[in-house]
Formats: C-alpha cells, structure tokens, sequence
C-alpha cells in the first residue's frame, strides 16, 4: 500500500480511481538510480562533436564534483549543471543534439530504470509527468517513448540563428520547475503521487496528495504497472555508461586499442581463412562453434533445386554486425559468398570473401543469387540490417524461394568498449571499432538443415519458412521475434528509410560531411 498524507475518495481502490491517478516523478535519482547526469552530457560531448570534447569535459570532471559536493541548497548545483551542459553542446548543430538524444541516450537510460520506481510511476493511468534537471531535448524521447509520460518538465537548450547550440540553458530552477508543474494541472486539481527527493523535488512534491521519497518507492500491488516498454533500437559506439572512471578507461585503451585493430585486421589479411579460429586467442580474441558445420557439397553431384541448376548451401545467419559472414566463412575453412546491401566499398574491398551487393529489386536480387548459389555456398542475413538487443527483426522471405538447401546458423558477439555497429555513422568504420575491443568474442551456432517438409519443396510459402527460420533462430539464441523492419529501424535512429542513397534528414548535412567527421574523429583518436 502506498503511504497516505491526506483524505482519499470513498472508494480508492476501485478500478476506476486507480486508472485516474496522475503522477509527477523526478527522473534522475527516483525513476533512473542513479542522480548523476555527468555520464550523459559525456555521451553527447562524444557521439555529436568526438573525442575532444569528450577529453575536456572528462578533464573538468574534478572542479564540477566539487561544485556538487560544495553545493548550498541546490545553486552551485545547478551551477555545475550548466556548465556540463555548456561544454557537451555549445557550438554543436541543433539537429546533432536532437540525433543523440534520439538514438543514443534512451538505451543508457533504460539500463537505469529503478524498477520499484517504475512499477510506483506505471500504474498510475492518469496523466504522468516526468521532470529532469538535464535539457528537456535530451530526455523527452526516453520519458514519452519508453516511460509513457505526457509531459516532461525541465529546461531549454538555446539555439543561435544559424541553429546552433549556445550551451546556455533557459527555465533553469526550483521555481520555475513548480511554476510549469502547476500549469499543467488546471484549476484545483492536483497530481495524486509525487516521486522523487531531491531540493528540486520538493517544490513539486508539495503540491501532490502523495509524496514517495527515495528510495525506496512502493506500488499498489492491486495494480499491475505495464511492462517497460525495452530499446530495441540505439546506436552510438560507446558500450558502457560513460562514468568519469569509464571514461578514464575508454581514453587510456584507444592508443593500445587503435594498434590492436590494425594488427588483428593485418593478420587476418595475411594468414588463411580456416586458420583465424585457432590464432584469435593469441590476438585477445576468441571465436566460440555450438553444433555440427555441414560439409561443402560438390556442386558436381548435388541435387538440383526447382531451378534446375546444381546449388551449394544457403546459410541463413542472424545480423549482429558487419563481420557475420567473415567469421562464418573463417569456421567453415571454405568459400562462402556474402549477400550485402549498405557496407561501403572500403569494406568490400578488405572482405576476406567474395560479396554480392543487393539491389533492391526483387527480380535481380533473386537472379544473382541462385548464380552465386551455382557457383557455391551463400550467406544471407534475411533481416537486412543488423539489431544489438535480444531481438530478431522479420526475416525476408526471398531466401526461402532460392533454395531447398538451408541452414540457419545463430550468430551473437560480445564486445566491452565499442559497438561495431552504426546507423548515422561510417559503415567503413565498423570492423575496425569491433577489433578495437580488448577482448572480441563470436559465438557460431549451427542448427540442422531444414528437412524437406519444411521448405518450399513440400508446399510451404515462402513467408512459412522465412518465420519458421525467425523462430528456431531466436530460440536458440534467447532472443524474441518482432515484425520490425530495416525501415522502422533507420526511422527512428537517423530519419530515412535506410537505403543506400537516402540522406539523414535529422542530421541536416550531406552523408559525405558525416563520413568525414568521423574518420576525423577517429584520427583523432
């Protein structure tokens, strides 16, 4: 039962009251753990501007700490606060900052949620609104996306003419907090929780019929607060929450780690491909095989597919990053022909294995690869973009047209430091974030080939084995299916639909200018 401070209604517990009541929640410390928001002014100062603005917000970590720990009642607080703010965004486009906090920081923030705090604040089925110290562009998209909420209160980045970030912050203070908390509840009516336990909390907190202070938060078991609704997709390259001591970490390991890639990368130029499996471990690395790899079929007395051409066999992999079928082809030993669309040609270029580009265009796609298919063994990823979380996009259904020869084949890797994938960023640099990793793990799961009776040879559509395939695969692996596709993925992290030629309208620049920035970046680095 959650704790009373003033006369309630008759009846309280009725459905009806309980889907009526309205919260108001402070974010950072009661619906996120943590109260710290250095860790995401790092994320921005590093993923819209690059790595020295990252160093230099890192370097003024000591003098903001002690502006906290020195802290009056909240004003040299909110003194750090601002200058946080000033050095993470002053001079980056309007349209960087509002990328990142798109695409980047729901993912990290979701990883915070309290979850006592969001069962208290998801079942309250009246209005809910979240405030945050931190700009309110950096947190709307996680508050009414992921929390459910209707409003978020906190304050405004400033933008010069030529959309550009000033780095100074407007409607900034307790006072102004209260003051917009009232606004939205018209009349005499009055939130009936309140959560949080900050200075800053407290100005709303007494307003409320209710108030829960951290921690700990407490629900009504009588009401079943919804799930959280979890980040499928994010993009970004740093894995861990940026803490001063991670970010200590991340600065310390890029020489070392810039080194490392390009020896990794020279090595599994020069040695063969079966070889790379059995020499990983030396370079840090490691490459982990679950079930049985199928023998190459001789193409000479194979059994002919319904096109009456010999086939090799079709594997059918799930998409975690660029280097899928690489270390597909480096487990079999043997030739192995990727199927791609969106890696760049430097990609291409370094490719230990022979790679087809897709078109787009269904009759093409399928004539090119039952020939790659007559020449020999063929990877697809049928979900057609990659997807970091436990989750498997919908499958395509063409590969299932093309052969009666499949073998789904569950592919997963752990990485400590960088994401080696990327929506906004350079594809090109993919491979090399992924080896950059002090420690890259692949983990290879081959499942039996599909029987007879579950292709299209017995009957079944195409569209039958493709979510046959979904779903052994993600069983495997522990994931779960969705019907999200490449377009919905790109939608929401960089505003285009995800093919080849399509700019990122959020990102307001050419895709050369993105491209540029980041290979500066990564120079930097």
């Amino acid at each position: 039962m959650m704790p009373t401070s003033s006369a309630a209604p008759a009846s309280p517990r009725s459905p009806r009251a309980r889907r009526s009541r309205s919260v108001v929640a402070e974010l950072e410390g009661a619906l996120l753990r943590s109260a710290d928001t250095f860790p995401y002014f790092m994320l921005v100062a590093f993923e819209a501007s690059g790595l020295p603005r990252f160093v230099l917000l890192l370097a003024l970590w000591p003098l903001l700490r002690l502006l906290e720990l020195g802290a009056g009642p909240g004003r040299r607080r909110d003194l750090a606060l601002r200058a946080a703010a000033f050095v993470a965004t002053v001079g980056v486009p309007r349209a960087e900052v509002e990328a990142v906090s798109r695409a980047v920081l729901p993912k990290f923030m979701a990883d915070d949620v309290d979850p006592a705090a969001w069962a208290a604040f998801g079942s309250c089925e009246g209005k809910r609104v979240v405030v945050t110290r931190m700009p309110r562009v950096m947190v709307e998209r996680f508050a009414k996306e992921h929390l459910g909420a209707h409003a978020v209160v906190g304050c405004d980045l400033e933008y010069s003419r030529l959309r550009r970030s000033t780095g100074l912050l407007k409607g900034a203070g307790r006072e102004a907090v209260a003051t917009l908390v009232r606004a939205l509840f018209a009349g005499d009516d009055r939130p009936d929780l309140g959560i949080g336990g900050s200075e800053m909390a407290r100005s709303f907190l007494t307003f409320c019929q209710e108030q829960q202070l951290r921690p700990p938060f407490t629900a009504d078991h009588e009401t079943n607060a919804p799930p959280f609704r979890p980040v499928i997709f994010h993009d970004g390259r740093l894995v861990c929450r940026p803490t001063p001591f991670m970010s200590l970490v991340i600065l310390l390991w890029l020489p070392l780690g810039v080194l490392v890639a390009f020896v990794r990368i020279a090595v599994g130029l020069m040695v063969p491909i079966w070889t790379i499996p059995y020499i990983a471990p030396v370079f840090g690395g490691a490459v982990i095989i679950h079930g049985r790899a199928p023998p190459p079929v001789r193409l000479s007395d194979a059994a002919t597919d319904d096109g009456g051409s010999p086939s090799g066999v079709l594997f059918v992999c799930t998409h975690r990053t660029l280097m899928d079928p690489v270390v597909l082809a480096t487990v079999l030993g043997r030739r192995v022909a990727a199927v791609t669309y969106s890696i760049s040609r430097l990609s291409e270029i370094l490719s230990p294995i022979p790679t087809m580009r897709l078109t787009r265009d269904r009759d093409v796609d399928a004539a090119r690869m039952r020939a790659e298919l007559a020449r020999g063994d063929v990877a697809v990823c049928p979900e057609g973009t990659t997807c970091r979380e436990p989750f498997l996009l919908r499958f395509s259904k063409l590969f299932a047209e093309l052969s009666d020869r499949i073998v789904p084949v569950a592919m997963n890797y752990r990485v400590g430091l960088f994401h080696p994938t990327t929506a906004r960023g350079w594809k090109a640099m993919d491979p090399i974030f992924f080896f950059m990793n002090p420690r890259p793990v692949y983990e290879v799961t081959f499942l039996n080939q599909l029987p007879a009776e579950a292709t299209c040879a017995a009957g079944k559509s195409p569209v039958d084995v493709a979510n046959y395939v979904q779903r052994i695969l993600a069983a495997t692996l522990g994931f779960e299916c969705t019907t999200l596709t490449r377009k919905d993925k790109y939608t929401v992290l960089a505003g285009n639909d995800g093919s080849v030629n399509a700019k990122p309208a959020a990102a307001g620049k050419p895709a050369w200018q993105s491209r540029v920035k980041e290979v500066l970046g990564f120079l930097l680095h």
